[in-house]
């Protein structure tokens, strides 16, 4: 299934290309409606890519973490540094330092968190992110458990971004295509006729 999903949307997106080069080689000047439909459809390969792989290659694990500890997802290293206090405007909330780790090089930090907000006794997570074009690595922060460790989850999804990106192409392509002016004169023209049609009777 992976294999199929990724095989269309390079079917569409050569297709797709093929078309705006064939069109490039006649002329220079394209209508912002083909504009939108050569958007589109580069949206729909896009959206299909990214869907197909974070479907098929996101992974997820729930850890026991005591400081020093580390573990690998898809060739990133989380290590857990520790945890600290934070003073929110409205929360007090526990806070842990994970640092991500790939190819012996520190690419980035997740500080998840869980708070308890004022007036209230129930603690809320809030998870922390580092996001590239190509993945996202999340942690959700747990229940503290016996001995200084702590429960956390850990994602990994490859690829997400591309769905919304590909969602954004698909509305950009959608708004030049009906910008076209080609269009508005095609409705004055029906108005007109139609106008003229009412007058006449």
């Amino acid at each position: 299934m992976t294999g199929l999903g990724l095989a269309g949307a390079l079917w569409v997106a050569l297709t797709t290309l093929m078309s705006l080069f064939s069109r490039l080689a006649k002329s220079r000047q394209l209508p912002l409606a083909y504009s939108g439909m050569i958007l589109a459809h580069l949206g729909v390969a896009v959206f299909v890519a990214g869907v197909t792989v974070t479907m098929s290659y996101s992974e997820e694990k729930d850890l026991r973490m005591v400081p020093g500890n580390s573990y690998n997802i898809a060739g990133n290293e989380f290590h857990f540094i520790g945890m600290r206090k934070v003073q929110g405007a409205n929360y007090i909330a526990d806070e842990a330092l994970i640092e991500i780790w790939r190819d012996n090089e520190k690419i980035g930090e997740l500080l998840p968190q869980k708070r308890t907000y004022s007036g209230k006794s129930n603690p809320m997570t809030d998870a922390s992110i580092d996001k590239t074009l190509f993945r996202d690595l999340y942690a959700a922060l747990g229940e503290e458990l016996e001995g200084g460790a702590w429960s956390m989850r850990v994602y990994y999804k490859p690829l997400i971004r591309w769905i919304w990106l590909g969602c954004i192409l698909m509305t950009i392509g959608g708004v030049l295509a009906i910008s076209d002016r080609r269009y508005r004169q095609t409705v004055k023209s029906k108005a007109g006729i139609s106008g003229s049609a009412a007058a006449s009777a």
